[in-house]
């Protein structure tokens, strides 16, 4: 996979250093929107223990500390212990099933030497290991049947234990995994049926399940008015519309039978069927207020009341991004995005230069993973989609999460940082 180097230490010049700025912007920017949430006039130390931006700045150090061990890793160990990395983070998830500790309704967390981790956390960058060593292998192609149940089976393992955990917005992290996918030769059209199927799950919690069933028969009906009429497209579009018939009544099932109730409050209320500003909707209520008082240019650091009184429930960890809006308004906000997107186009730019398919997929897991919980976060902040409590990158305050976003990325920055010698070593 990877040549070897008779020194493979990275040199400072190799470094992509404008992701580490943005990565430094995004961490230090998290660590004063944290003080802002919970700021109090007597408190006025960034360093303080029992406070939230105390602990997030000893994260930071601790995160900064693994980030720099890696830099000086040799490349090629991420390679040969994908696999070995990846089996760790799924033991670890069983033994939290088996061992784990309970907190804020999920039972999630494990206790480690006086501190709490959320192992799910880290399956993330492990899983995004495993793929690109299995993808990135000789002769390897994804057009393969095999290949494809493999990758689905490394993506659905973790996701599937940590469903059993109760995280339900963890668990569907993995799933952002298949615009990697498609990027190594998923057919589009799956893309287009992942999107039909969500549509679909969102109408079946909208229209009656009877009239969406016959609307689906209606449109059987009408599609074979204007294809060709032959034994193979018949039982085709028959068995399209039995699929999502099936679908449609699974999705009324689970929502109805499986789901807690606090789950289908937050979706009935994103949809308008229920109105709960103090129950299931008071969290976004409360966010849109935060941010839209702001205004155009924000209230001014440290001078936001909505999150400072705590009228805006989770505002340092799953909701951080009310305090942007809030002390640095419309302008602040969309400058924040703007440096998030330009951050996902660097990740990108990174894993399209590398000369070997596996720096090149964990490269595009990455910027998956990332943007999967950019848009989210932003999306249930702003009411736009459901609260699935998933974290800002580098924003939010929690260590497991800091520490894992940073893991991720700077294992790409170690892995982009050998293509100098790489090339050299192409000419000698």
């Amino acid at each position: 996979m990877i040549q070897s180097q008779q020194n493979n230490t990275p040199k400072p010049a190799s470094i992509d250093w404008l992701t580490l700025v943005l990565y430094y912007f995004f961490v230090i920017a998290g660590l004063l929107c944290i003080y802002a949430s919970v700021y109090k006039e007597d408190h006025p130390f960034i360093y303080d223990n029992g406070m939230n931006y105390g602990k997030q700045l000893i994260w930071i150090g601790i995160s900064s500390f693994i980030g720099l061990l890696i830099l000086l890793v040799d490349e090629k160990f991420f390679y040969v212990f994908a696999y070995a990395l990846y089996g760790m983070a799924i033991a670890l998830l069983i033994a939290v099933i088996i061992m784990g500790t309970s907190f804020r309704g999920s039972n999630s967390w494990i206790e480690i030497a006086g501190f709490r981790l959320q192992p799910a956390e880290f399956a993330k960058f492990a899983t995004a290991l495993a793929l690109a060593r299995f993808l990135g292998g000789f002769n390897t192609k994804f057009s393969d049947k095999k290949v494809q149940l493999i990758s689905y089976g490394l993506i659905f393992l973790p996701m599937v234990i940590i469903l059993l955990q109760n995280e339900t917005g963890t668990a569907l992290v993995f799933g952002s995994f298949i615009f990697m996918l498609y990027r190594e030769g998923l057919p589009g059209y799956f893309l287009f049926i992942g999107f039909m199927i969500a549509l679909m799950g969102v109408l079946s919690l909208l229209i009656a399940p009877l009239y969406l069933i016959i609307s689906i028969g209606a449109i059987a009906l009408l599609m074979l008015l204007f294809i060709r009429r032959n034994k193979q497209n018949i039982l085709i579009v028959f068995g399209v519309a039995l699929a999502f018939v099936f679908y449609v009544s699974s999705v009324n099932y689970l929502f109805e039978n499986v789901m807690q109730p606090h789950q289908k409050s937050r979706i009935n209320v994103l949809l308008g069927k229920e109105v709960d500003l103090k129950g299931a909707g008071y969290n976004v209520q409360q966010s849109k207020i935060a941010i839209g008082s702001g205004g155009l240019v924000g209230k001014g650091f440290l001078q936001g009341t909505q999150n400072k009184f705590r009228f805006v429930p989770e505002q340092s960890t799953d909701f951080i991004f009310c305090t942007v809006g809030e002390e640095f308004g419309f302008a602040g906000s969309v400058g924040f995005i703007v440096a998030y997107l330009f951050l996902l186009w660097r990740v990108l730019f990174i894993a399209e230069r590398q000369r070997y398919k596996f720096n090149r997929i964990y490269g595009y897991c990455v910027a998956s993973i990332l943007f999967f919980h950019f848009t989210i976060n932003i999306g249930m902040t702003l009411g736009i989609l459901p609260v699935i409590g998933i974290p800002l990158p580098f924003l939010s305050y929690g260590g497991s999460s800091l520490l894992s976003f940073t893991i991720l990325l700077f294992i790409l920055l170690r892995l982009d940082a050998n293509r100098i010698n790489e090339l050299k070593g192409s000419f000698e």
